[in-house]
């Protein structure tokens, strides 16, 4: 049975909000020193990852600007392949795509009925 829309958006933003708040004035450096604050963030993009598969493909396809195949992709890559994972790539997602992925996803929160 399919998740209710809004739901799945606001779990979303609010691990998004999560990642950014344990982040906020953190470098790379400090990441990297961070046992707990790495496992966290990448379980947080395991569940950012996931909840992204319920939302149906004509809704994000409004906001193409967003990696939607890749978002949807780094669950599996965390869950099977974590130790290949670099703490920069986890560290550039975080500076780089969550900030407009929260973004698309208020707007999507703005546009779905349920």
């Amino acid at each position: 049975m399919p998740r209710k829309l809004k739901p799945v958006l606001a779990e979303i933003i609010e691990t998004i909000d999560g990642v950014m708040a344990a982040t906020d004035g953190k470098s790379l450096d400090d990441f990297k020193a961070d046992w707990l604050l790495r496992l966290a963030t990448q379980r947080a993009l395991e569940i950012i990852s996931e909840a992204s598969r319920h939302l149906p493909d004509d809704l994000i396809a409004s906001e193409p600007d967003i990696p939607w195949k890749q978002i949807r992709g780094i669950g599996n890559i965390l869950r099977h392949e974590y130790h290949r994972i670099a703490d920069d790539i986890i560290w550039a997602a975080v500076v780089n795509s969550l900030s407009p992925l929260r973004g698309a996803a208020l707007r999507l929160l703005d546009r779905v009925a349920d």
